[in-house]
């Protein structure tokens, strides 16, 4: 039998789909308020990698990655696609009596093996973490590169942002290692 051991912190991001610059700014800070400090940004990318959000955030969208400084548990991730989720209706418009949001917000996270996204729907790849919140093994980590599954986005297959989840896991690693060697030295 396995023992159990204490749940590691992760390094948490989101995604962000805005309808414009502007918005995906305000969504930033929004997200700054309620996961920390931001440590790293990705450049503004056209999205044209599919049409699902044209009916309801119109075409010319623009993506961006965020990370947060602070590493945090695991578990969180369904609380926070939950507020994440809040944060997105509050950036919402009225247009001919239909609402339409202006930002999409996909947290995940980084470990040195995988990153997670969290997502309202469920798959049979997905596993339910709670509150109606999925999780999904988006990506795996190998040497220095990504292993992509079936399901993976085409965004993300694309290898566009390869190199910003590298440069987070890279991060990450070096604060985990940072803070395991600092913990043998006191013991």
């Amino acid at each position: 039998m396995g023992s159990v051991k204490p749940v590691k912190p992760v390094k948490f991001f989101c995604g962000i789909i805005g309808i414009n610059k502007e918005v995906i700014l305000r969504a930033v800070n929004e997200l700054g308020a309620l996961l920390g400090k931001i440590d790293q940004e990705s450049e503004f990318m056209p999205f044209n990698f599919t049409d699902y959000y044209a009916d309801e955030m119109g075409n010319d969208l623009f993506r961006q990655f965020v990370s947060f400084q602070e590493l945090m548990d695991p578990r969180k991730l369904a609380e926070i696609k939950l507020v994440t989720n809040t944060i997105e209706d509050k950036f919402t418009v009225t247009s001919n009596g239909k609402v339409h949001r202006t930002v999409n917000l996909d947290p995940g996270y980084i470990t040195a093996s995988n990153l997670i996204l969290a997502t309202t729907k469920e798959f049979s790849h997905r596993i339910c973490i709670g509150e109606g919140i999925y999780a999904e093994v988006t990506l795996n980590f190998k040497k220095n590169g990504c292993v992509f599954f079936p399901w993976t986005y085409p965004d993300f297959k694309s290898g566009k942002y390869t190199s910003f989840f590298l440069e987070i896991r890279r991060r990450y690693m070096e604060i985990t290692r940072t803070s395991s060697n600092s913990t043998d030295h006191q013991s």
